[in-house]
């Protein structure tokens, strides 16, 4: 019986970096195709509704669309090196770094691919051959125009020496800290990777790693970033610099400080935002009802309640609702929310710092489930 799985995705794509670092990692057999390969538009986008890369075929012909579900349904069926741990702060650190290492940090890997003029020739190009794997120079440039076209949209500000600028400042902090950590550590939680490991990888990886300017940047300023991403791109675990490390997580529920200095920095830049998104939906759903919501939902697999106005104290605040960003938020709430009291106080001791305090403890109100690639008010009756 066949039991391999079949990764449909591109080099360039912030997501499928996540899944592709997944697959090797856990030694789950598999094959990369791209998303003009015939069987992509003919069965995997009919079954699954998307065009959305990643998507992964089972060797039943299952098909999933999304990373965080492609790794949810892996990890049952290949437990092995989980990518979730099991205990009160490393879990909740791992749901953290699942949205703000991935989903905040999507803005300034984003901003870095297309406010460089230096990396337009390569990623168009690269576009391109995702659609074109053969065709000729003008074949890629063609196609991946057209491509790049989509991607840029209406949010980009304009691209000034003085914005470059801003957000180098803003992309060598965190290289700075990722620097201080790797100088001691080979993943995050220890001796083999994680969840958070993953979700850094689409920023790390397929746009700062491989776009030239970003790439440029982490090879001058943090050569133990640039040789951790090469070894997450690997299948084995110990790399040569951590060959005595064991494969393991860090004992005791330990978290190393220099990732929790990570946490806190991608915090200061990112949670606010997801903390309004919290509060948000919950008041969206109060107020326009769940019957009326559930439509919204039905309509779009990344749906986005346009801008609600949220109340926080005595302030109020005009805030799109990103809905796949509340349903990631609500992953490290509702586990941290069962917990015992007194590993909720622990867990609060641990990350001091107050806004991912407030958001942990902003109430699930309205859970927010993801089934045949839609999402769903958990609970109600469609």
């Amino acid at each position: 019986m066949n039991e391999t799985y079949t990764l449909y995705g591109a080099y360039a794509s912030y997501y499928t970096a996540k899944v592709r670092s997944y697959l090797r990692k856990k030694a789950i057999p598999f094959v990369e195709r791209l998303p003009s390969d015939p069987m992509f538009r003919s069965q995997v986008r009919p079954a699954s509704g998307s065009h959305r890369i990643p998507q992964l075929q089972t060797p039943t012909g299952e098909v999933l669309q999304d990373s965080i579900t492609i790794v949810d349904f892996l990890e049952t069926r290949f437990p092995q090196l989980p990518a979730i741990p099991t205990t009160p702060n490393q879990r909740v650190f791992v749901h953290l770094m699942e949205l703000l290492a991935s989903e905040g940090l999507l803005s300034l890997a984003w901003r870095h691919r297309w406010l460089f003029e230096e990396n337009e020739p390569f990623i168009t190009l690269d576009f391109g051959r995702s659609f074109r794997p053969q065709g000729s120079d003008a074949d890629l440039l063609k196609y991946g125009a057209l491509i790049s076209g989509r991607m840029t949209g209406d949010g980009l500000p304009p691209s000034t020496e003085e914005v470059r600028a801003a957000l180098d400042d803003e992309y060598r902090a965190l290289l700075m800290l990722l620097e201080a950590h790797f100088l001691r550590h080979p993943y995050f939680l220890g001796g083999q990777p994680t969840q958070a490991d993953y979700s850094i990888m689409g920023a790390l990886h397929a746009h700062l790693g491989r776009d030239p300017a970003g790439l440029r940047m982490m090879q001058n300023h943090a050569p133990r970033t640039v040789r951790w991403v090469e070894q997450m791109l690997l299948p084995e675990i110990q790399s040569p610099e951590f060959y005595s490390t064991d494969i393991c997580l860090a004992p005791d529920d330990l978290i190393p400080e220099t990732a929790l200095n990570l946490l806190r920095h991608l915090a200061d830049a990112y949670a606010e935002n997801f903390l309004l998104g919290a509060r948000g939906w919950n008041q969206a759903v109060a107020k326009l009802g769940v019957a009326a919501i559930a439509e919204q939902l039905s309509e779009n697999d990344q749906p986005v309640l346009d801008r609600f106005s949220v109340q926080v104290d005595d302030a109020v605040f005009e805030h799109p609702i990103q809905v796949y960003a509340e349903w990631l938020a609500q992953r490290s709430r509702r586990f941290f929310q069962d917990l015992p009291d007194d590993d909720q106080a622990s867990v609060c001791g641990l990350l001091a710092h107050p806004i991912l305090v407030d958001l942990l403890a902003t109430p699930v109100t309205y859970p927010l489930v993801r089934r045949s690639q839609r999402f769903q008010i958990e609970g109600q009756t469609n």
